[in-house]
């Protein structure tokens, strides 16, 4: 079976979960802490920005799965916020790592639900050509993503380092 949108999905969460743990191991505004946020806000945006733009525009059309979608863009919203939250706060202050770790709790449910319950569905719904297809349009548009989120930050050796592990 080729590899579709839901494995690629999954890939980037898997980084995701990688880079909360790694940056709940810093502390304070350590250069290390500042660069792995980064990383993870530009690409964790741009994914949910790629993902809505093609898995659930997709889907957001199909009756039976449009509610999965609805859901998941809302939360992509909330999530949205908190990265704003964070971005707006003293990394070396305590509520900083406390408004990090409701992100990661927020995130990390999000992205569970999301492989365990709404990606079955969809991939159902939309069937394995779309869904290797989706795939193409999502390495595709995520990309652009990251030019639009970098260029609110402009974090070029972030954008770098995403381009590096995408290959």
């Amino acid at each position: 079976m080729a590899a579709d949108i839901f494995d690629r999905l999954k890939q980037d969460h898997d980084k995701h979960r990688d880079l909360i743990a790694r940056i709940c191991e810093t502390s304070g505004d350590s250069e290390e802490r500042r660069t792995l946020f980064e990383k993870y806000r530009v690409d964790a945006n741009a994914h949910a920005a790629a993902e809505e733009e093609t898995l659930y525009a997709t889907i957001m059309t199909m009756t039976d799965t449009r509610q999965d979608a609805q859901h998941s863009v809302k939360e992509h919203a909330d999530l949205g916020m908190l990265f704003v939250e964070l971005d707006e706060m003293d990394m070396a202050s305590s509520g900083w790592l406390t408004k990090f770790k409701t992100l990661a709790h927020d995130y990390i449910h999000h992205i569970d639900e999301e492989e365990e319950e709404k990606f079955p569905k969809a991939r159902e719904a939309i069937g394995p050509d779309k869904a290797v297809e989706l795939r193409a349009a999502f390495n595709a548009r995520k990309p652009e993503e990251v030019e639009r989120v970098e260029a609110k930050t402009d974090v070029s050796e972030i954008k770098k380092a995403i381009e590096e592990e995408a290959e």
